[in-house]
């Protein structure tokens, strides 16, 4: 599975609701990116584990258009007592908050970050119209879920009047901290989305400006996987700026390569333009790395 830090936390959640003794259904798609499809049963639910169902439904286009999924909005929304609905701009949104107010059902929605705005946003008039459109649709009952304090403000300058409540997110602590630093380098890290949003052009520029006055070698390790042509786009300007024996591509990791990636690492550096929570600089704190984050991030703390 390609997907990060969200997937990760709404899994957490689920299994948390759960614990507390609900019943949990979710209905997805079968996206596994914007490339592939997860190789998963699309003919009914899958028990995750006992008390979480999910029902993969084949998608068509993009990452969240599928006949299957609006088919069987309606019977997932009449089966809740509360419905979580995440992102914005997607295509279930709009019918799920039409099938919310239709069936009197409450809602927690958490946007994840898509209300906020950069200067590299794009289409924000279409999105403009379509946060119109979800205000018209949407219930009475309505939670808006954010995560951090700057995400909310931003929030709730584009959905006025709707009841607001921060839970940030939460990270597993590893039973040990081990760092691992053979070769006696500085190594600096970066793991995520590949995004423009996410502000690896500027990471790459001030790696260049700063490698030759560490009075040491140092590695640049950038983990993540994205659109293939922005992939291309930022290889191009690796080899331009003359980095190409000192920045390593490694791609999407999970599991132990993660946790080893994290061990290896001396510093983890989080250039954004903006971002909701910021998941990746919990998970290195709580690894025991050091932390860059930009001012477009909620982290101002770490100074």
């Amino acid at each position: 599975m390609v997907y990060g830090g969200p997937t990760h936390s709404v899994y957490a959640l689920c299994q948390s609701l759960v614990h507390l003794g609900n019943q949990v259904r979710v209905l997805t798609t079968d996206a596994n990116g914007p490339r592939s499809v997860l190789n998963v049963n699309t003919s009914g639910d899958i028990e995750i584990s006992p008390g979480l169902q999910v029902r993969y439904c084949h998608r068509v286009a993009d990452v969240s258009v599928s006949p299957v999924l609006l088919r069987l909005l309606r019977l997932y929304v009449s089966w809740a007592d509360v419905v979580h609905l995440m992102a914005v701009y997607s295509f279930p949104t709009i019918p799920a908050l039409v099938a919310c107010r239709m069936l009197g059902k409450p809602i927690v929605w958490s946007p994840r970050g898509m209300l906020q705005r950069w200067d590299g946003t794009r289409r924000p008039h279409l999105k403009a119209i379509w946060e119109i459109i979800c205000r018209i649709a949407a219930p009475g009952g309505i939670v808006l879920h954010a995560t951090s304090i700057e995400e909310a403000s931003e929030s709730e300058g584009r959905l006025p009047g709707v009841k607001t409540v921060i839970v940030p997110n939460a990270v597993d602590i590893p039973p040990a901290i081990v760092h691992r630093n053979g070769r006696c380098e500085y190594r600096l890290a970066y793991m995520g989305r590949l995004h423009p949003k996410k502000g690896l052009e500027n990471l790459l520029k001030a790696y260049k400006t700063v490698r030759d006055s560490l009075g040491a070698t140092s590695s640049l390790v950038i983990a993540g996987d994205g659109d293939k042509l922005y992939v291309q786009s930022l290889n191009v300007q690796i080899r331009e700026l003359g980095l190409s024996a000192t920045v390593q591509m490694m791609g999407h990791v999970s599991g132990d390569a993660k946790r080893e990636f994290f061990e290896s690492a001396d510093v983890l550096i989080v250039p954004s333009h903006t971002e909701n929570f910021g998941l990746v600089v919990a998970e290195a704190l709580a690894h025991g790395v050091p932390v860059i984050a930009s001012r477009g991030t909620p982290w101002r703390r770490v100074e």
